[in-house]
């Protein structure tokens, strides 16, 4: 190739990624130019559903135009999160997602995706500690016995779960580890089927996020036995703690906002700002405090390394308890 050749395929080279960078310019200046679909990887109804609405509902009304819910459940989330990776990057398509983003590369040899290259972080909005929650009819009401009581009957307990590798199930399988008893795995397809599946005393325990079952325990529907939190909940304050009695047991299911990957800078900056100006109010802070969950609304950045460090911790449960979903 000639100097003057070389000359000029850098030239259109610059050129090229100058429309580029004012097309990305000129398209974050009109974002959003209609309405936002909102992915929510799980049935109607479920602790992830009750949590977005707050954040949908704050930011139809900062940025004018539409954030509407779109459940998409399926593969222990798998589902919904490959249809926002496969959108178009232009932020008009979002993934609101939880614990199986960081567990399913674990679960899976073959994912689909890579949650950390083909997806953007936007903002990690709530966290919620696990409940031990068991059906009324169940005669035990504290851990000691609970533990007492499933290690009498091996097998004949049965514990309910969102899936294979969901959060509550990775939560039972590390707490049947460190108490050594034994309960069978009953799948529901989210967390209100779940929570009824207790209710109605199908199965015998349920370790899901507080805001799943929040409305269950404070209408007397659900019986809670221990919460994972570090102190009680101010929610809950019958409800001693894990380490109260005697189990340092860790587990809590998140919340995060998410958008596909090469999605253009300044609209992540854009939605990362309203969603922090969302979580900052006080009567929206508050109403996520009252069911259940704690709010966050960190950075892209921290919420990149936070399912980082998830998707480690994870990963080093699911290979001791050998769940695999292949």
């Amino acid at each position: 190739m000639t100097n003057k050749a070389a000359r000029t395929v850098l030239q259109i080279g610059l050129f090229l990624v100058l429309v580029s960078s004012v097309s990305a310019q000129l398209s974050a200046q009109d974002y959003p130019s209609r309405p936002v679909e909102v992915v929510v990887p799980f049935p109607a109804g479920g602790g992830t559903e009750i949590v977005t609405r707050h954040v949908t509902e704050g930011l139809t009304k900062r940025l004018g135009q539409p954030f509407v819910l779109l459940n998409r459940p399926g593969a222990n989330t798998n589902v919904g999160t490959l249809a926002v990776v496969r959108s178009k990057p232009d932020g008009h398509t979002l993934l609101i997602t939880s614990f199986g983003l960081a567990a399913n590369p674990s679960l899976y040899s073959k994912l689909g995706f890579e949650p950390l290259v083909d997806l953007d972080p936007i903002t990690l909005v709530a966290n919620s500690p696990t409940v031990l929650t068991v059906p009324l009819a169940l005669p035990v009401n504290s851990l000691t016995e609970f533990v007492a009581y499933a290690k009498t009957r091996p097998g004949e307990l049965n514990y309910a779960t969102y899936g294979v590798g969901s959060s509550p199930h990775l939560a039972s399988a590390l707490f049947q580890s460190m108490t050594g008893t034994r309960m069978a795995h009953i799948p529901y397809t989210g967390g209100g089927p779940a929570a009824l599946g207790v209710m109605t005393n199908q199965v015998q325990a349920l370790f899901s996020s507080a805001v799943t079952v929040l409305g269950m325990l404070r209408g007397g529907t659900l019986k809670a036995i221990a919460i994972s939190s570090e102190r009680r909940s101010v929610l809950l304050p019958g409800v001693p703690t894990f380490a109260e009695q005697g189990l340092d047991f860790r587990s809590g299911t998140w919340y995060g906002l998410l958008a596909p990957a090469k999605t253009p800078p300044a609209i992540i900056d854009t939605l990362h700002r309203a969603s922090a100006s969302v979580l900052a109010d006080p009567g929206v802070k508050a109403r996520i405090i009252e069911q259940g969950a704690e709010v966050v609304a960190n950075s892209p950045v921290e919420f990149r390394a936070f399912i980082k460090e998830e998707t480690d911790r994870l990963g080093r449960v699911i290979r001791e308890s050998q769940i695999r979903l292949d």
